[in-house]
C-alpha cells in the first residue's frame, strides 16, 4: 500500500432524525403497496423489516406510526448536513440518500486528531437531534462499509483488512441475488473472500466484485468526488468565542481577504469571483458570493462589494448564537495585470468603470447591468450582442478585439449616422412603392400609416454570409429615408429583383432620432 493511501483517511457518516416516541416508520409506495423504507430503534426492535407492507407492518404493530416519505425534504436535509460538514474539510461527497463521505487527509490536526474530530462531529449533530454512525479508514470504500455494517471505528493505517474481514458480504454493496450467493458457497464474510483465489471470483461474479473487495480492504483507493470543486485559494478564521456583530464579520473578512491577496500575489494572480460562508454554532451555513470584473487582491474593493451584497439581501442575515467560523474561498482566479498609468487617465477610468459595474452587479443581479460586444459579421442584426458586464472583457477578447475597439467603426466628421439609433430586434415588414429595379422607396406603409417619402440615400447592399449558412439570406439593399414630417427611417428591400426573387419584400429595420 502506497505512503498517500496509508494515510488518507475518510470519514464516513450513517445519518438520521431522532426517533419520535414509539415505534415509527417511513412508508414508500413500491411495487403497488405501501413498504417500510426506514424504521427506528423501537420498530427495528418489534421485528420489523425495510421492504415489509405497512399492511403487515400495523398487523404486527398496531400502535406503529407511519409517516410517508418525502424524498426532497431528504435531500435538502443531507445537503444541509454537508455543509455543515464544509468545517472540517471542504472535500464533502454524498454517499446515496442517508450518507456523507469526507476526505479529512490534513484537516485532522486542525481539531487535535481525528479522534478529535470524529467526537466534534458527534456531539455537534447528536445535539442537534441526530443519530450517527461514523467510521475512518484509508480508502472511502473501507470507511463506508464499516460505518454501515460495522457498526463505526477508527481504522489505524493499513488495518483495513482486519477491520473488513468480520464484515458480511452485504458490505460489497452489489445486490441481494450476489450476497445471497456467495453465502450459499460458503463465503459469509469479506474475510472468506479475502482468502479466495481473485480470478475464479471474477469469472462467476463480474470483475466488479474483485475491484470492490479490494477497495473494502484497503488495497485500491479512489479519489472522492466533492459535491462543491475544490478552490483555487482558501483561507479561514476559528473562533472561540462565537461572533455575532457585522462590525466584527466585516473585520475579519478584511485580514482573511489580505491573507488571500498575499497567497494571490506569490502566484501572479487575482482573484475574479470570491464566496464568504459564515458557520453558525448551530450547524446553519450561508454562503454569499461576489464576482469582479477584473482580477483583484486588494482587500478594500472585495469588503466593499461584500457590505453592498449584504446590504441588499431579502433575507438579512441572522447570527443566531454567534459564528464560529468565517471561511473566505476565491472560488475563480486569473493572471493579475497590474494597472498602468497613462497621461490621459484612460486606465483609470477604464477601472472606475469596472469598480461601478461590480458594485451594480453585486446589488441589481448578474443579469441586470449588460454591455454590448461588437461581432464579426456585417448582417446587422448580429453585429452586436448583450452579455453581463461582468463577461464583457471576455466576450471582447473572444471576437478577437485587441483593446482599441476596432470593430466599432467611427463616423466621418459631418457625416450623419449610418445606423439607426434604435435597431428592431426582427425587421418590421412594411408595404412600399418604389421603382424597380432597385430604385428607392417612393411612399411605404407602417404600423397602418402612410408616409411619404421626402428624401433618399442608398442603397448599401448587405449581400448574405453564404459560408456560415446551408440557406443564405437574401440580399439586402437598404435606404435612408425622410417622410415628408422629417421622421428618419432604415428600410431595406429584400431579395434582387428577377434574380432572386420576382416580388421583393420590404422592411423597416429602425428609426434614426
Amino acid at each position: 500500500m502506497g505512503r498517500q493511501a496509508a494515510t488518507s483517511k475518510q470519514i464516513t457518516h450513517r445519518l438520521s432524525r431522532a426517533p419520535a416516541k414509539g415505534p415509527t416508520v417511513f412508508i414508500e409506495k413500491q411495487r403497488s403497496a405501501m413498504r417500510l423504507v426506514a424504521l427506528s430503534r423501537e420498530a427495528v426492535a418489534q421485528n420489523l423489516e425495510h421492504g415489509l407492507t405497512l399492511a403487515d407492518a400495523r398487523a404486527r404493530v398496531p400502535n406503529l406510526v407511519a409517516m410517508e416519505r418525502d424524498m426532497v425534504a431528504d435531500a435538502d436535509w443531507l445537503e444541509r448536513l454537508a455543509d455543515f460538514c464544509d468545517r472540517y474539510t471542504p472535500l464533502v461527497a454524498l454517499d446515496e440518500e442517508d450518507g456523507l463521505i469526507m476526505d479529512i487527509t490534513g484537516c485532522a490536526h486542525l481539531f487535535g486528531g481525528e479522534a478529535a474530530l470524529r467526537e466534534d462531529l458527534a456531539q455537534r449533530l447528536t445535539h442537534a437531534g441526530m443519530t450517527l454512525v461514523s467510521a475512518l479508514a484509508g480508502t472511502p470504500d473501507a470507511a463506508r462499509a464499516i460505518a454501515r455494517f460495522g457498526g463505526g471505528a477508527i481504522v489505524p493505517a493499513g488495518n483495513e483488512p482486519d477491520a473488513a474481514a468480520p464484515l458480511s458480504v452485504d458490505a460489497l454493496d452489489m445486490g441481494h441475488e450476489t450476497a445471497r450467493a456467495l453465502s450459499r458457497a460458503g463465503l459469509a464474510t469479506l474475510g472468506d473472500l479475502a482468502s479466495r483465489p481473485r480470478t475464479p471470483l471474477a469469472a462467476r461474479f463480474g470483475q466488479a466484485l474483485p475491484t470492490k473487495l479490494a477497495r473494502l480492504l484497503g488495497e485500491d483507493d479512489i479519489s472522492i468526488t466533492p459535491r462543491r470543486p475544490l478552490p483555487p485559494c482558501t483561507v479561514e478564521r476559528r473562533f472561540g468565542e462565537p461572533i455575532g456583530r457585522e462590525e466584527d464579520v466585516m473585520a475579519t473578512l478584511a485580514h482573511l481577504m489580505g491573507e488571500a491577496g498575499s497567497m494571490l500575489e506569490a502566484r501572479g494572480e487575482g482573484g475574479r469571483a470570491f464566496e464568504l460562508s459564515l458557520f453558525r454554532t448551530d450547524g446553519a451555513v450561508r454562503r454569499l458570493r461576489v464576482e469582479t470584473s477584473l482580477a483583484l487582491r486588494q482587500a478594500g474593493p472585495i469588503v466593499r462589494l461584500f457590505q453592498d451584497r449584504i446590504d441588499t439581501l431579502a433575507d438579512p442575515l441572522d447570527p443566531g448564537f454567534g459564528y464560529d467560523l468565517i471561511r473566505l474561498a476565491v472560488l475563480v482566479s486569473a493572471p493579475f495585470e497590474q494597472p498602468q498609468v497613462s497621461l490621459d487617465g484612460h486606465q483609470a477610468a477604464l477601472a472606475d468603470i469596472a469598480a461601478l459595474i461590480d458594485r451594480l452587479t453585486t446589488r441589481l443581479g448578474r443579469e441586470a447591468v449588460l454591455r454590448f460586444v461588437a461581432s464579426d459579421t456585417h448582417i446587422p442584426e448580429r453585429a452586436v450582442y448583450m452579455v453581463p458586464a461582468k463577461d464583457y472583457e471576455d466576450a471582447r477578447k473572444a471576437q478577437g478585439d485587441d483593446g482599441e475597439n476596432k470593430s466599432w467603426p467611427a463616423p466621418l466628421p459631418g457625416d450623419p449616422p449610418s445606423r439607426p439609433i434604435h435597431l428592431f430586434e426582427h425587421p418590421q415588414p412594411i408595404e412600399a412603392v418604389a421603382e424597380i429595379p432597385d430604385g428607392p422607396p417612393l411612399k411605404f406603409r407602417w404600423r397602418r400609416v402612410l408616409h411619404e417619402v421626402a428624401r433618399a440615400e442608398g442603397p448599401e447592399r448587405i449581400a448574405p454570409e453564404w459560408w456560415q449558412q446551408d440557406t443564405p439570406l437574401p440580399t439586402r439593399d437598404y435606404y435612408r429615408v425622410e417622410d415628408a414630417d422629417g421622421r428618419r427611417f432604415w428600410l431595406f428591400r429584400e431579395g434582387l429583383y428577377q434574380r432572386e426573387t420576382n416580388q421583393p419584400s420590404w422592411f423597416v429595420h429602425g428609426v434614426f432620432a
